[in-house]
């Protein structure tokens, strides 16, 4: 196991269910607090943005709304992924493929803010509903390894970070470039 992984399960074990579901509340509420300022019209400007770390190439020039619709996929198959490690759920589709099932479409759409909230707010509920989230069935995270019920739902969390920042970078960029335009 890499030192990575090792890291990142390492933090996921200490971390408590209500400080995940802390950060997954904060990164969720950070990004649509970023759309809501920016507005509809800065929201469906695709921009490329530097290389970041846990974005990858194809993921570069997205619109918000396209990061919104990535990350509402993103979090039902977490979702998914923790219901089924719980024992509540079953087994999520072996056939996605986390390469290509989470691309967002090229029409992405301010209906992407609802959807977006309501996928945070479902995952939120249905992780309270649940007793028991560690030590269940393992499911392979593809680049952390096998994750259970718990780690999964801390990772929701680390994604939505990720691509708040990526969403961080976008607004700046549409920003820049509409002051530019005056």
């Amino acid at each position: 196991m890499s030192l990575v992984r090792k890291l990142i399960s390492l933090k996921f074990s200490l971390t408590p269910r209500t400080g995940a579901d802390r950060l997954i509340r904060r990164e969720a509420d950070r990004t649509m607090r970023l759309c809501r300022d920016l507005g509809e019209a800065g929201c469906a400007r695709s921009v490329t943005v530097p290389a970041m770390i846990g974005i990858d190439e194809e993921m570069r020039s997205w619109s918000l709304f396209q990061i919104l619709e990535h990350n509402t996929i993103v979090n039902r198959r977490i979702s998914a992924q923790v219901l089924f490690a719980a024992g509540e759920g079953p087994e999520p589709d072996p056939d996605f493929d986390v390469k290509h099932d989470v691309m967002p479409t090229e029409t992405a759409g301010p209906e992407q803010m609802t959807d977006f909230e309501k996928s945070v707010e479902r995952h939120l509920e249905l992780v309270s509903a649940l007793t028991h989230l560690r030590g269940g069935p393992l499911a392979d995270h593809p680049v952390f390894g096998p994750f259970d019920g718990h780690k999964w739902h801390c990772m929701l969390g680390v994604h939505l970070l990720l691509h708040r920042r990526q969403a961080e970078a976008v607004a700046e960029i549409v920003r820049t470039e509409a002051n530019r335009d005056l």
